[in-house]
């Protein structure tokens, strides 16, 4: 069942914290990026020398990398750990050569200038519509629609990152929803997809107590209908098929930041006949710790506790010491600060609607259970592999900036999948649709064209007669709120070795890139 909650661009109220708690947000966005070309997307079979390996869910092959060089590359940024356990070999089989590690400068072309269109004005936008969709007792889930006239057009999904929901994709549903039917939806104990009634119940006399009213889940226990919920990547998972399935009700093109580029792979690769398409946004690699029930069964009975309902006493008592300080205002603009890498983007919005959820009396112990939850059946790896198998495409699109998910896990997906076309904005940080959404809509729109004209259209920023190996950078410029911005995209190319993408990443970061 489907309610509409409204019809109009949702409002939030404006909240000045973030010029109070977010320093040093500078006005400058300066940057660069690349052009357009025509080659059909097709998905060729896999590298020879790259096997999957199901024991070990990821990519093997029987030699590995050279150590020294995986050593070396563990200092591009970030989790020194992380990096070197996809560097170490035990993700792909490529061996790089000493040929290959050659100059690359000959393949980088001259940076040109693109114009590309700004955001709608606000009489020019789409309608916004907020719905709700009743999917199993006492669990709603919400969702936006825009541009749902637009009857022969592609429809687009947007999936949120963790902490927010489809509010983070209004510019996409705005400007895109004018062209094609576009739905952005709320996870399940996210956003304002939480729970109409408390999932717990406190027994004897503390049952009215203030407890119960303010902090839903914390009771002594579960009721009927949620002694089975637990908010995890598998439960998202099937929140998004039975959503193309009833209320969608056609395959799909799925776009997810974050969290959502996780879940957006892990759907196409069970369900590959939904999905037209995947854009992964800065797509989280991992989540959650705890071993996942049917992909470990031995190991996940061992743990007695993996995120269901009622909450055990001892982990109760600690969130209700943590919740005070992850739900604090100041600590919701430091993270902000943290993952938007042009500091005079305007976060008040975004920034509003964190809060107003955190409020809700079900987002403590919402936000709890997806902490404990068991990882998914499968991993972000084999959900590449499996989609990549299905003949899913992907396209794969990271702000540069990002402190969490570094362009080198951009780079491994992309090693992965040669064919998929690789943009890397900057500056950018970890939720470029929001950033620089109109760099991002336009690749969008350039992507979905390509695809929908079998290739005749060429991709984004690809002149005629390049192909997809071709390497190159272009300056986007826009104009916003009546000042002229630009970022730079580079586009790498499916020519370049694994190690070739790296020095071409690495050198354009020192600045050696000649922009016109």
């Amino acid at each position: 069942m489907e309610v509409v909650l409204y019809s109009t661009t949702p409002r939030c109220h404006s909240v000045n914290l973030r010029w109070q708690l977010v320093h040093g947000f500078s006005n400058s966005c300066q940057s660069e990026i690349h052009p357009c070309r025509k080659p059909r997307i097709s998905l060729p079979k896999l590298h020879q020398r790259s096997v999957f390996s199901t024991s070990s869910n990821q990519f093997v092959g029987p030699q590995g990398y050279h150590s020294e060089k995986a050593r070396s590359l563990t200092t591009l940024g970030g989790s020194n750990k992380a990096n070197s356990e996809l560097l170490s070999g035990r993700t792909s089989s490529y061996v790089a050569g000493e040929d290959e590690l050659g100059s690359i400068s000959a393949s980088q072309e001259s940076v040109g200038k693109v114009l590309i269109p700004g955001l709608p004005d606000e009489p020019n936008g789409a309608s916004i519509s907020s719905c709700i969709w009743e999917w199993k007792p006492k669990l709603n889930v919400h969702y936006e629609r825009a541009g749902s006239e637009n009857l022969e057009s592609p429809q687009v999904l947007f999936l949120p990152g963790f902490g927010v929901g489809s509010f983070h994709y209004e510019k996409q549903l705005k400007d895109l929803g004018r062209q094609y039917r576009v739905w952005a939806l709320d996870f399940l104990g996210q956003g304002l997809s939480l729970p109409v009634e408390n999932p717990t119940s406190l027994l004897g006399e503390d049952d009215s107590s203030e407890t119960k009213d303010s902090m839903w889940g914390f009771g002594d226990e579960a009721e009927p209908w949620a002694s089975e919920l637990v908010y995890s990547i598998d439960l998202w998972r099937d929140q998004v098929r039975y959503f193309v399935e009833e209320v969608i009700g056609e395959p799909v093109y799925v776009v997810g930041n974050s969290l959502g580029g996780y879940v957006a792979l892990y759907f196409s690769a069970t369900h590959p006949e939904l999905v037209k398409g995947v854009t992964l946004l800065n797509a989280t690699p991992f989540w959650g710790f705890l071993p996942n029930p049917i992909a470990s069964p031995r190991l996940a009975r061992v743990i007695p506790w993996s995120g269901t309902f009622p909450l055990p006493a001892r982990v109760k008592r600690i969130m209700e010491f943590l919740w005070q300080k992850i739900s604090d205002p100041r600590s919701i603009a430091e993270i902000l600060k943290q993952v938007y890498a042009d500091h005079s983007t305007d976060v008040d919005n975004v920034f509003s609607h964190i809060v107003k959820v955190t409020e809700h009396p079900a987002a403590a112990a919402a936000f709890t259970s997806i902490m404990f939850a068991p990882r998914g059946e499968l991993s972000f790896m084999e959900a590449l592999y499996r989609s990549r198998m299905s003949n899913v495409p992907i396209c794969l699109v990271y702000g540069r900036e990002d402190p969490w998910v570094k362009p080198i896990w951009g780079l491994l997906v992309k090693r992965q999948v040669p064919e998929a076309p690789y943009y890397e904005i900057t500056p950018a940080g970890h939720c470029p649709h929001d950033e620089v959404p109109e760099v991002v809509n336009y690749l969008l729109r350039g992507w979905i064209k390509n695809l929908e004209s079998s290739g005749s259209f060429a991709l984004p920023l690809l002149d005629d007669g390049q192909t997809v190996q071709t390497n190159t950078a272009k300056r986007l410029e826009f104009a916003r709120k009546g000042s002229k911005k630009s970022v730079t995209v580079q586009f790498v190319g499916s020519g370049l070795t694994f190690w070739e993408q790296m020095k071409f990443h690495i050198t354009s970061r020192l600045g050696k890139l000649k922009l016109i």
